[in-house]
């Protein structure tokens, strides 16, 4: 996560806008596109750290107790995952993109 902290500073002062922005959408600012990078990046460690420890509880013999607290920072952290997902996109994870819902006519209009 201190990795994405830090790599997403250059690239949000190089301007770096996601490959798909919504049409009629202008560009980020600064502190819009350094606060996706950071969240993308907040979220990819999220995810690491779910599996360091499912892999860890299944590694060391498993306890109910060691279940439970897996079960319960599992949940901590899918909360946070989603919470984040909505922050950054504007949608819940399970919600289809507004934009590739709309079907693309190749067609001219007549």
């Amino acid at each position: 996560m201190v990795v994405g902290a830090v790599v997403s500073l250059p690239m949000a002062l190089r301007g770096h806008q996601p490959r798909q922005l919504p049409a009629g959408n202008e560009k980020l600012s600064f502190y819009r596109s350094y606060r996706q990078l950071l969240g993308r990046s907040i979220l990819l460690g999220l995810e690491l750290l779910v599996a360091a420890d499912i892999i860890r509880t299944v590694a060391v013999t498993p306890t109910f107790a060691s279940v439970g607290v897996l079960a319960i920072i599992v949940l901590i952290r899918t909360f946070l995952s989603f919470s984040l997902e909505l922050e950054i996109t504007g949608r819940w994870p399970w919600q289809k993109d507004p934009s590739a819902a709309r079907p693309h006519s190749t067609a001219a209009p007549s």
